[in-house]
């Protein structure tokens, strides 16, 4: 009867284990902030061609109206892109030099007389990359276009050829380039993949000393100025515009804006824009739209020792609460902040100060706030379990 008695409490003790053994139960008293209509501003889309907003650092990449247009001069992006890879260029240096033909004088002369954009050189003149790349996205010239193009490839259809194929490498499906200045209307693109490109560009600090410059002297054309809408004013850092008849205005602008102690980057590009001299209402509506990006963003702060959830046993809980103060960022067009747990596994004393699991914040990026319990509470007992 003894022994019986003994494997009879023992089954029965063995049967409750697992129940000795269950995790605490845990309830997340707030599930998503939800922000009131008034508090999200509009995104500035212009009325007219395209446009996108490109945030890199914090994965946004937003469109309107994305089709595929003609890009006027943005086409001198791929042109800086495909000759630092061809020539690579590091600060200080000047790169490898040509010497201006009699044939470059007479292509900037016909260039001058059909008003494109250009600046003007001297034969036996001497310029190197560096003097090129700085006329090219500062002065937005179309002979240097071809100076660069020549040097790091030898021909210009060889590098239209590699322009090419650069922006299949990259992922621009919808790029297409005829020439290395975008004079012509063959070369297209849509405003997202003018952003995305631009957004690698700048990854070049050389490119970013040169784009953010209102003016540039060369050898010969001495002081020109920048094409940029913008550039030096209002947190614009670059990058690049503009304009034929067929295209409108078009540009890619480069703006920082703070969020909390980091700088960030955005580039608001628009398409095909109408009116005035075509640079003038595609600096607008970039700034425009950019300046609306920067207000599109909203920020919360979750205090420390805020209540969140609670966790225990059955009736038996305690509050739990943020260890520490977070501020978090992000983009009102998404409307809510959603939220949720992730509780370590409990079984037993919850004490007092114990990390308990984490709440985790899905906006602009992800965080984990640490959460702590705000009091004591036992595991229930077996005979609770029992029950």
């Amino acid at each position: 009867m003894t022994l019986g008695a003994a494997i009879a409490g023992a089954i029965v003790i063995g049967t409750q284990l697992p129940l000795m053994h269950q995790p605490a139960t845990s309830h997340l008293t707030i599930t998503a902030i939800d922000l009131a209509p008034s508090s999200t501003p509009k995104i500035a889309w212009p009325t007219v061609g395209s446009a996108a907003l490109v945030i890199p650092s914090l994965g946004i990449a937003q469109g309107w109206n994305n089709q595929v247009l003609p890009i006027a001069s943005l086409t001198k992006m791929m042109t800086a892109y495909v000759t630092l890879k061809a020539l690579p260029l590091a600060a200080g240096e000047t790169g490898p030099c040509v010497t201006v033909s009699a044939a470059d004088v007479a292509a900037y002369d016909e260039m001058k007389l059909s008003g494109q954009s250009s600046v003007a050189v001297a034969e036996g003149e001497s310029l190197c990359e560096l003097d090129l790349l700085d006329g090219l996205l500062v002065h937005s010239a179309n002979n240097y276009a071809l100076l660069l193009a020549t040097m790091a490839s030898g021909n210009v259809s060889d590098f239209v050829t590699r322009m090419n194929e650069t922006a299949r490498a990259l992922g621009l499906t919808h790029t297409h380039y005829a020439e290395p200045s975008g004079y012509e209307d063959g070369s297209i693109s849509t405003a997202m993949e003018q952003g995305e490109l631009a957004a690698m560009l700048m990854k070049s600090p050389l490119v970013r000393s040169i784009v953010i410059m209102p003016s540039v002297t060369l050898p010969v054309a001495g002081t020109v100025n920048s094409f940029t809408p913008f550039v030096g004013t209002d947190n614009v850092i670059g990058v690049k515009s503009g304009r034929t008849d067929a295209a409108g205005g078009c540009d890619v602008m480069a703006m920082t804006f703070q969020q909390g102690t980091s700088t960030r980057v955005l580039y608001a590009v628009v398409l095909g824009q109408r009116g005035g001299n075509l640079l003038a209402p595609a600096g607008d509506a970039a700034l425009a739209l950019a300046t609306s990006a920067v207000a599109n963003q909203l920020d919360r702060v979750f205090a420390k020792g805020s209540i969140v959830a609670t966790v225990g046993w059955g009736s038996e809980v305690v509050p739990v609460a943020l260890a520490h103060e977070r501020q978090v960022f992000w983009w009102a067009a998404e409307k809510r902040l959603p939220l949720s747990l992730q509780m370590k596994h409990l079984t037993t004393t919850v004490r007092r100060g114990e990390l308990v699991g984490w709440l985790v914040v899905r906006g602009l990026s992800t965080h984990r706030f640490a959460l702590v319990a705000q009091g004591t509470v036992s595991p229930p007992s077996l005979w609770q379990r029992l029950r």
